[in-house]
């Protein structure tokens, strides 16, 4: 099944596919079909697309590693975008600067700036998502946060390309102030000088911790909840208060809650987006009885689906 927008006059551009589906460019595969979807390799090729679904009055999402993304089972309206070719390049300046695509997966990115013995992006490695992913949510991991190292974005919408410093990000915790319809093409990281050893040495040492912490090899978006703040919180994380509510290893239909980490949801193969939806309310209900907290989900959408927190209640 695949939804629909209003009668689509206008022609498609050359490369843009009609009722893709996306269940496997997620991570957990769940989910329906786009109604159109591309793989843009350039800024003027996602240009064109841009412009076209503005003038075709079309709603657009972008797909990055697919690690932090729930898709609706009833699928996409509008066109769905998949940065490719140059759009994933990076490219250290022989400086202290690397230049990435959008597209580029941050592992990579932290792998190549250790090859180059420049440091700052190390927690990256620990990150399965991409560039634009990360400027999008200011993605954080083991100390280290994406706006401390950047040092300009590309944003292209349907009419313009727009270079912006972290200041007109409007960065918080995992969030900016990007709109909908504009998509990070390139991002220029500043980073420092370092001993190259050292650095592959604490990129091993970064993903061993992150193996013995979260699952791996199995189906999962990654973080199910944002961490909490305020005094309720005490300072827990948002998968020991799950864990402390019960809820490692409850399951609705084919999705559970991990038994090694409670903040991760797995697809035991069979799962639905309704089901991790379902699953996720059942969690946020058993803290927010216990605690009186209402965990904020950090996964992202596309499509019809409503999260926990948009229903005004679990």
């Amino acid at each position: 099944m695949v939804l629909r927008s209003p009668a689509v006059t206008l022609k498609p551009p050359t490369g843009v596919q009609r009722d893709q589906p996306l269940e496997r460019l997620t991570t957990i595969r769940t989910g329906g079909r786009a109604e159109f979807f591309a793989r843009p390799q350039t800024v003027a090729e996602l240009q064109s697309l841009l412009a076209w679904a503005a003038d075709a009055a079309l709603q657009v999402g972008v797909v990055g590693s697919g690690s932090n993304l729930l898709v609706a089972d009833e699928g996409v309206r509008g066109l769905v975008l998949k940065l490719d070719g140059e759009l994933t390049a990076i490219v250290p300046d022989g400086g202290v600067g690397i230049t990435c695509g959008g597209g580029a997966r941050l592992p990579a990115v932290a792998a190549a700036a250790a090859r180059a013995g420049l440091a700052g992006i190390e927690f990256g490695v620990s990150i399965p998502g991409t560039v634009g992913g990360a400027v999008r949510m200011n993605a954080n991991a083991y100390g280290g946060e994406l706006a401390g190292v950047l040092e300009w974005v590309d944003v292209v919408s349907a009419a313009r390309t727009e270079r912006r410093p972290p200041a007109k990000l409007g960065f918080a915790y995992r969030q900016s102030n990007l709109a909908p319809g504009e998509v990070v093409a390139r991002a220029r990281l500043r980073l420092r000088p370092a001993q190259a050893g050292a650095l592959r040495a604490e990129l091993a040492e970064l993903r061993r911790r992150r193996h013995e912490a979260q699952p791996s090899g199995v189906r999962t978006f990654g973080s199910t909840f944002k961490n909490p703040g305020g005094p309720l919180a005490q300072g827990r994380t948002a998968g020991q208060l799950l864990d402390a509510a019960g809820c490692r290893g409850l399951s609705v239909g084919g999705a559970s809650f991990s038994e090694k980490h409670a903040n991760f949801i797995e697809n035991a193969g069979d799962a639905t987006t309704a089901d991790v939806v379902a699953l996720m309310a059942a969690g946020r209900e058993r803290v927010r009885e216990r605690f009186g907290i209402e965990l904020e989900p950090e996964v992202q959408v596309l499509g019809p689906v409503s999260l926990p927190g948009d229903w005004g209640g679990a």
